[in-house]
């Protein structure tokens, strides 16, 4: 079991910024990917970003740019540096991490960007 515990969260103006970071521990495999998924209400749940354990990374469209994932394997933590924040980026952010086949999911810290 691998749990994963998100923190970084809050109320932002529109144009500022936040950093998210999710720290995993329990049944940790060096091959894994982590990332970031977020869901607006009324809306489904996306991918933000995601990262391999050997740094390759993957953005969704919409944040490309302004969003910039990374990992401290050490530390087996996950970062979303997330600039130039948009209304439409509120959302709860949900950190995830899969290895050998499993998927894990954090309990989600709410983003909240104010125009």
């Amino acid at each position: 079991q691998v749990q994963l515990v998100e923190s970084g969260g809050g109320l932002v103006q529109a144009g500022g910024s936040l950093r998210l970071s999710c720290a995993a521990s329990g049944s940790i495999f060096s091959i894994n990917v982590m990332g970031w998924y977020r869901q607006a209400p009324g809306k489904q749940r996306e991918l933000v970003a995601d990262i391999t354990y050997g740094g390759s990374t993957n953005y969704a469209n919409s944040v490309k740019g302004r969003f910039t994932i990374s990992r401290d394997n050490a530390k087996n933590t996950v970062y979303l540096q997330m600039n130039s924040l948009k209304p439409e980026d509120t959302a709860v952010y949900y950190c995830v991490r899969s290895q050998k086949g499993f998927v894990y999911w954090g309990q989600g810290t709410q983003v909240t960007v104010s125009s």
